[in-house]
């Protein structure tokens, strides 16, 4: 078929296009292993619970890490669908990490496509149409392929808004509320956080329409919220307690909460105005706010007052947390990216429309390419698990001095002890680790670590890391 001006223009403004396009951009790379500099440690902790599904136990209940020394590594955690997912995919084709990272770039793509669905419902298309490319660009771009479940919990729950919005609406009304119920409970059993998005459902509960409709509606999310409950209230402490393993943060008190965030309001700020969608993105986020006010056009700055009411709870239980965690701003991105689209919609001038939305997405990409690449000196962590290979077996326990960082753990294939370099000073710490088991010492050089000299016996040591036998 010879493409002309109208095809061209056609597949231009087809949203799917753009969703297949940014998808390819983000295959780049995709199998690299999780060590880029932006948390790769959380990257590494999913990684650890999806290979233990694989190589230990596959009881979705019971997930487990590497770093918890003698002891089984079952801990509370977020409900693990999307490690599971990985496990999965293992089952059929053998282990490997980047499965997650193509699980939730094919989540967050159909989560996109769906975040334009349901706006095409309530606005006109060029509002939907650029919010979508917005979202596409924004702090998603580089996190909707980390193996972490942010933006593929958030999808599922834009997901499930779009079917819970159909059922209030009295559209097929079973399979509605069906799908409604398995996106939403799924969505927020991955990512608690999301589930601020759900009071978006008081515009459609406190205004007319069906009443039993709506009372079944608040009984399957209260379904929802009783499992969730359940999960992460009564089982992650359940397993914390029986298995002596915390590892998971469930937030501190609104009071220390809100202290913190008025500590840290400046780095917490930083991640709306620069992180989400950056400073072009940001303007027209402020210019629509702004807008929407004056023109009195309520569905927007309600959605946006709404949401960030309730976000700002998430705010408050994290605290310090949040301002030095830039991805905890991700579940509210879709919300900054449909009010800077209207912002756009009020420019009249269609020519400064698409420079204002290509300046929005050259800016969100290129400030985060740098994640598509790993550094050469941080490679080098994926030679670890060959090297103890040569000298120990994988039921060897080891301690490696990574700090808090569970990196080096999952890439030595081990499971064992994290510590910084004074606690193997400590006579009292060596004579812990002897007593539990521990029989090598892995000292990171450069990458995670940083070199010092132990009175053992050394096995190996390169250039970038040594390992000492521990007797």
């Amino acid at each position: 078929m010879i493409l002309t001006k109208f095809n061209l223009k056609n597949i231009f403004s087809d949203i799917k296009f753009w969703i297949i396009l940014f998808g390819i951009l983000r295959l780049y790379g995709i199998t690299n292993p999780p060590i880029e500099v932006a948390h790769n440690w959380r990257q590494t902790t999913v990684c650890m619970a999806a290979r233990n599904f694989y190589t230990t136990d596959p009881n979705i209940f019971y997930p487990r890490v590497d770093i918890a020394g003698e002891k089984s590594g079952i801990t509370g955690m977020e409900f693990p669908i999307f490690n599971y997912l990985i496990y999965v995919f293992s089952l059929v084709f053998g282990y490997d990490h980047w499965y997650g990272r193509l699980i939730n770039l094919l989540i967050s793509s159909i989560g996109v496509f769906f975040f334009y669905k349901l706006l095409l419902k309530y606005f006109e298309k060029k509002i939907a149409f650029n919010a979508a490319i917005i979202l596409l660009a924004s702090f998603w771009f580089a996190y909707s392929r980390k193996i972490m479940p942010d933006t593929f919990a958030s999808s599922l729950v834009i997901i499930s808004l779009y079917y819970g919005t159909n059922y209030l609406e009295g559209r097929n009304p079973i399979s509605n509320l069906i799908l409604y119920f398995i996106f939403g409970l799924f969505g927020v059993l991955s990512k608690l956080p999301v589930v601020y998005i759900w009071f978006l459902y008081s515009i459609w509960i406190f205004s007319g329409g069906n009443y039993l409709r709506k009372v079944i509606f608040i009984g399957a999310s209260s379904v929802i919220a009783g499992i969730t409950f359940f999960w992460y209230y009564i089982w992650v402490p359940y397993l914390v307690d029986e298995f002596g393993l915390w590892y998971f943060f469930m937030g501190k008190n609104l009071s220390q909460g809100f202290n913190e965030s008025i500590k840290y309001l400046p780095e917490i700020l930083n991640h709306f105005y620069e992180t989400a969608i950056r400073y072009v993105g940001f303007s027209m986020l402020l210019f629509g706010l702004i807008t929407s006010i004056i023109k009195k056009d309520k569905i927007i700055w309600i959605t946006f007052l709404i949401s960030l009411i309730f976000f700002s709870l998430i705010i408050f239980k994290s605290g310090k947390t949040f301002a030095f965690h830039s991805y905890y701003v991700l579940p509210f991105v879709p919300v900054m990216a449909l009010v800077a689209s209207y912002g756009m919609s009020q420019i009249k001038n269609s020519t400064l429309v698409k420079i204002i939305l290509f300046a929005i997405c050259i800016e969100g990409v290129l400030n985060q390419w740098n994640d598509f690449v790993i550094k050469p000196n941080e490679k080098e962590i994926i030679r670890l698990e060959s090297s103890l290979d040569s000298i120990s077996n994988q039921d060897d326990l080891i301690v490696i001095n990574s700090g808090e960082y569970p990196t080096p753990m999952y890439f030595a294939n081990r499971k064992g002890w994290v510590c910084d370099n004074s606690k193997l000073f400590d006579k009292n710490y060596i004579s812990h680790l002897k007593n539990h088991g521990c029989k090598y010492i892995v000292i990171l050089k450069k990458s995670f670590g940083s070199d010092i000299r132990l009175n053992y016996n050394v096995l190996i040591d390169n250039e970038y890391f040594k390992v000492y036998e521990l007797k």
